[in-house]
């Protein structure tokens, strides 16, 4: 009788303990379904403040400045996740540009949220080629992970860094925390290095910078999106472009007095020059340019 009530218990037991990883699975699962579904109402959310954000770099694009500082990219560029678009990268760059110069600094954000590779050459390098930029950042890349294709990835690194002036900083893709995404961006990465290599580019090191803060920045370092970096995350990447920005700085020609500084309007979408008709154009050493006449980031 008793060894029947001890299976007996042990039997209860069991059901009981299924019973709870049952209720713990179907709650995880809930919870999850949850978290997901709260992701996606937050990524609706950033997706409102993308025309907001491209409107304010384009009003402030108007504003004069003795350097001109131009920006390539996508919605990191844009400052999208921040709580306001100069908190994004560009803006911190921007802002280091002034202190270390005591310079005004014009700045001409070219980004594209969403913007691929493929984009960029399409949208962006026309509007670079109308530019003589003193400053150059360049980071695209991230939104091919998703859909990728590495000889398009490839054809279009090659085209922007070769239409690109010699002193652009242009930073590899930042880490994305998850094997399969990451063996994607190592690929890529390779080949961005590979290219810039060819083009004596300076390559920001962006993803072993984001690397080395951890899974942890996932609930410190991004957006409610989960994607984009907060304020905390674009102060990662500003310091990944620092010590390249600051060596790119100090080669700056000294300011002409002679002249005011002349910038003209923002180019207009509609003109599309070839990049690479204009490259050789594009890669002319800029010290022989007074900074005071250069002419004129999202």
């Amino acid at each position: 009788m008793t060894f029947k009530n001890s299976g007996l218990a042990t039997l209860v037991g069991a059901a009981s303990l299924l019973t709870g990883a049952a209720a713990l699975g179907a709650t995880a699962t809930i919870g999850y379904r949850g978290f997901r579904h709260r992701i996606a109402a937050n990524a609706t959310v950033l997706n409102e403040t993308l025309p907001i954000n491209s409107k304010w770099w384009r009003d402030h694009a108007k504003e004069k400045g003795e350097l001109l500082y131009v920006a390539l990219g996508d919605s990191a560029a844009q400052g999208i996740g921040a709580s306001a678009p100069q908190r994004g990268y560009v803006g911190i760059l921007a802002d280091h540009i002034r202190l270390a110069t005591g310079r005004t600094v014009r700045v001409i954000n070219l980004s594209v949220s969403g913007a691929t590779v493929e984009l960029a050459v399409r949208d962006q390098l026309p509007r670079l080629m109308k530019l003589q930029p003193d400053l150059v950042t360049v980071a695209i890349g991230a939104n091919d992970i998703a859909q990728w294709d590495a000889a398009t990835f490839e054809s279009g690194i090659r085209q922007i860094f070769e239409a690109v002036p010699a002193h652009t900083l242009v930073a590899d893709l930042p880490c994305f925390h998850f094997a399969s995404a990451e063996a994607k961006v190592a690929v890529a990465n390779r080949l961005l290095r590979q290219i810039a290599d060819e083009f004596a580019l300076t390559v920001v090191p962006l993803h072993s910078t984001t690397k080395r803060q951890g899974l942890r920045s996932a609930l410190t370092q991004f957006a409610n999106d989960m994607f984009h970096p907060n304020d905390r995350g674009y102060r990662v990447w500003a310091e990944a472009f620092l010590p390249d920005l600051s060596a790119a700085v100090s080669r700056l020609p000294l300011p002409s007095h002679s002249a005011e500084p002349s910038h003209s309007a923002e180019p207009s979408h509609s003109a599309k020059p070839s990049p690479q008709t204009d490259a050789s154009a594009a890669r002319a050493p800029q010290t022989a340019t007074p900074p005071g006449s250069v002419s004129g980031p999202s």
